[in-house]
């Protein structure tokens, strides 16, 4: 475990703007852009404390999002506690998606190629 506070701030400015999606947009934005940015959100939290190789907290990152749009095909959401329901609605969704498997592959080649080209440029 080491603490990175590039990629803290980046996580923390990453969730407002997720939290911001949820409030205010809705349609394309929330459902597409919210989940190609959430997997950059969880990518970053890891990086903020695990210092990791890219592609392999990439794989991670890709597969956590994987098995939770995977988990939604099932009726796991007819077992969350009605006093979580709506939050556990929101971040681990209803119901599958291929869509919201490209954007968060879309996400986690996007957060590929910056860093590559970061360490290409410093």
């Amino acid at each position: 475990m080491k603490f990175n506070k590039t990629y803290f701030v980046i996580a923390i400015v990453l969730f407002l703007i997720e939290i911001g999606i949820a409030k205010y947009t809705t349609g394309f934005i929330r459902h597409t852009i919210g989940d190609y940015l959430c997997v950059m959100l969880l990518y970053a939290i890891i990086k903020s404390f695990v210092k990791i190789s890219v592609i392999k907290t990439a794989i991670l990152v890709l597969l956590i999002a994987y098995v939770v749009e995977f988990l939604q095909l099932s009726n796991l959401k007819n077992f969350y506690p009605d006093k979580y329901a709506n939050t556990l609605k929101l971040v681990l969704g209803t119901s599958f998606s291929m869509g919201d498997l490209v954007a968060y592959t879309l996400g986690i080649a996007t957060v590929i190629l910056i860093e590559k080209l970061r360490c290409h440029f410093h």
